[in-house]
């Protein structure tokens, strides 16, 4: 189980999974972010607190900040398929022994939408 916070602490999240990898993207807004993203699916997340959204596009993610501290804490999928929907949380809100120990894959979301390893 992986928790983080946000910086003042309004904001909090348990990842009931063990990522692999956590995901650097460099699309229009990640790379803007600097988040590192891990993924399961949205029945093994949980998140406690009040938080501001924005999407952008196609409006098919949402991604959300606290509302005192604006860190940035995970993005939502605005058209979940079922029980299998994913989500993301930001690892960068973990403790930094944590982040260090999960290697990271680059995405390039800006141009091919592969992964760059």
């Amino acid at each position: 189980m992986i928790t983080g916070t946000c910086h003042c602490g309004a904001i909090r999240y348990r990842f009931d999974h063990t990522p692999s990898k956590t995901t650097s993207c460099n699309c229009s807004v990640c790379r803007r972010l600097g988040a590192l993203w891990i993924y399961a699916k949205i029945s093994k997340i949980d998140i406690t607190g009040a938080t501001d959204s924005y999407a952008y596009g196609e409006k098919s993610l949402a991604f959300h900040r606290c509302r005192t501290c604006g860190c940035t804490t995970h993005w939502e999928n605005l058209k979940p398929d079922g029980p299998d929907a994913y989500m993301a949380v930001n690892l960068r809100l973990a403790d930094p022994e944590v982040v260090a120990a999960i290697p990271v894959r680059h995405f390039d979301g800006a141009d091919t939408w592969t992964f760059l390893d």
